[in-house]
């Protein structure tokens, strides 16, 4: 048999027939149609919400909300290790949050980059960023290349 569009198949998704109900008592799935009997579920226009535990108290009305997160206020820094440095710059560059961007090394927002010791650095780049990782600053100074 020869390969031919027609006879393709999508083999690798799985498609799950849908429940046909509503049609006699014989098909399993008659007269109340999978709903039960009374009550909201059977109705039309019925919607779970999300938490809802059936009667009992939901679990994100259990836990207690104690104190203070500063969680709302963190900023967000991008990473970048030196082996990236090493493959994205050439000698003389500056590394900074702009030059990333136009590189397209980082999309959308953020607060600053912060430098991560991962690799090796040979070319002699300078560096405007929000802050630098102590293994970083390390290899930096033994590559004799200014933070």
């Amino acid at each position: 048999m020869s390969i031919k569009l027609e006879n393709l198949r999508n083999t690798t998704t799985k498609r799950k027939r849908r429940k046909i109900v509503g049609r006699g008592p014989s098909s399993g799935h008659g007269k109340t149609s999978c709903r039960g009997h009374k009550g909201a579920g059977s109705r039309s226009g019925y919607k779970v919400r999300a938490g809802t535990e059936g009667g009992g108290v939901p679990l994100y009305r259990r836990l207690p909300t104690r104190g203070f997160s500063n969680a709302r206020f963190s900023k967000r820094f991008d990473v970048i290790n030196l082996e990236q440095i090493e493959k994205i710059y050439d000698k003389g560059e500056i590394v900074s949050l702009e030059t990333l961007r136009k590189k397209g090394f980082i999309r959308g927002f953020s607060h600053g980059i912060k430098v991560l010791g991962k690799g090796e650095l040979s070319k002699q780049v300078s560096f405007d960023v929000a802050s630098i990782s102590s293994g970083a600053k390390e290899k930096l100074e033994k590559a004799k290349i200014s933070v």
